[in-house]
């Protein structure tokens, strides 16, 4: 189901043997401002607009974090019948995510879940399927199989993460430039706390490219695996879909 080359989780992380989601809860909102200079905020807005205008009823946004997705398509006029469910393995994460949304947002439902197993998730009950900058700390074959179990047939998966830029050379001088200024930022930022940026570097080295990526997807199911870089090709959108009968 996957290329015999590719990890199945490229950062090698187990949330069940560190809890860095936790420990940098607190401060994670402002790390992803550092880290992407502030464009993971065009990107996450980029792709909530495309949910919240999409066809159904149900949203569910996996590893969920501190609500960034799901809340963003919350706010989208064209959203305000949808039912999202904002689900993440971190307490601590979803205590953030529950106070930015307030009481302005209604029919939000924040749930305690594992991306791997969601047990608390019936099969064929949501529209639509989104997990941001989440896939790489993930083993994607739990992931995939259980986001083409819960989606209806019909249902979309929308996956925004870490890409390969296309252009091999420029690619390349990005990874040297992360591996020297990643560990840097976050050591300051973090109080040298490793386990909060040694993930991530492994994740944005490993993580396939966008039409691996692609494949993989298709591999487990989905139809039409269509994908969209942004900034150079820094992240990726991709877009597909559970077929009518299955």
């Amino acid at each position: 189901m996957m290329d015999a080359l590719s990890k199945s989780n490229a950062a090698e992380f187990d949330a069940g043997l560190d809890d860095v989601f936790t420990r940098i809860s607190s401060r994670y909102d402002r790390l992803c401002d550092v880290f992407s200079l502030l464009a993971h905020r065009y990107w996450k807005s980029t792709m909530a607009r495309q949910i919240a205008r999409d066809r159904g009823s149900t949203v569910l946004d996996v590893a969920s974090g501190t609500g960034d997705i799901a809340i963003r398509v919350a706010r989208q006029k064209c959203a305000k019948d949808k039912v999202i469910i904002a689900g993440d393995i971190c307490p601590a994460m979803l205590a953030i995510a529950k106070r930015k949304a307030g009481d302005r947002i209604l029919k939000m439902d924040f749930r305690h879940l594992n991306a791997h197993q969601l047990i608390e998730v019936a099969n064929s009950s949501v529209d639509a399927y989104a997990i941001s900058f989440g896939m790489k700390i993930c083993d994607r074959v739990l992931v995939l199989q259980e986001a083409f179990r819960v989606l209806k047939p019909g249902g979309r998966i929308y996956c925004l993460e870490a890409s390969r830029i296309p252009v091999g050379f420029i690619h390349s001088a990005y990874l040297r430039y992360m591996d020297w200024c990643l560990p840097l930022i976050a050591r300051i930022a973090t109080g040298g706390d490793r386990g909060a940026y040694d993930y991530l570097l492994r994740g944005i080295h490993d993580f396939p490219n966008a039409p691996l990526l692609a494949r993989e997807i298709e591999s487990f199911g989905f139809q039409n695996a269509s994908y969209r870089y942004m900034t150079f090709g820094i992240v990726a959108l991709h877009v597909a879909t559970k077929p009518l009968e299955c």
